[in-house]
């Protein structure tokens, strides 16, 4: 699956459960994650990959900056890791994470 086809699917499911999502395509800051969702007060931002695709630098000095200003952040390659962050929004949940691929970064 394509990543343009991952975020399709991330952008209509967070929306149906009543997110606001913006695809970022061009920002003043490269790298910059490519989905942010907003809800209840809460931002979070998306990187999406492939499966088995990687983060380049600037990705994740994005990343790692937005952490830094106390945002959550997620790598998501696969629908279904998002239903894990979605259900936990609320509770701690460590960022700059892939669910099912802690070693991506």
């Amino acid at each position: 699956m394509m990543e343009s086809q991952i975020q399709r699917k991330i952008i209509t499911t967070l929306e149906a459960d009543g997110w606001f999502v913006v695809k970022h395509i061009q920002t003043n800051r490269n790298g910059f994650p490519d989905l942010q969702a907003l809800k209840d007060g809460r931002c979070i931002f998306i990187e999406v990959k492939r499966p088995n695709g990687r983060l380049s630098d600037l990705q994740k000095l994005r990343l790692q900056q937005l952490t830094e200003k106390g945002f959550n952040c997620y790598i998501i390659n696969e629908l279904t890791q998002l239903h894990d962050i979605t259900t936990n929004i609320g509770h701690h949940i460590p960022p700059i994470r892939s669910i099912d691929n802690p070693d991506q970064l």
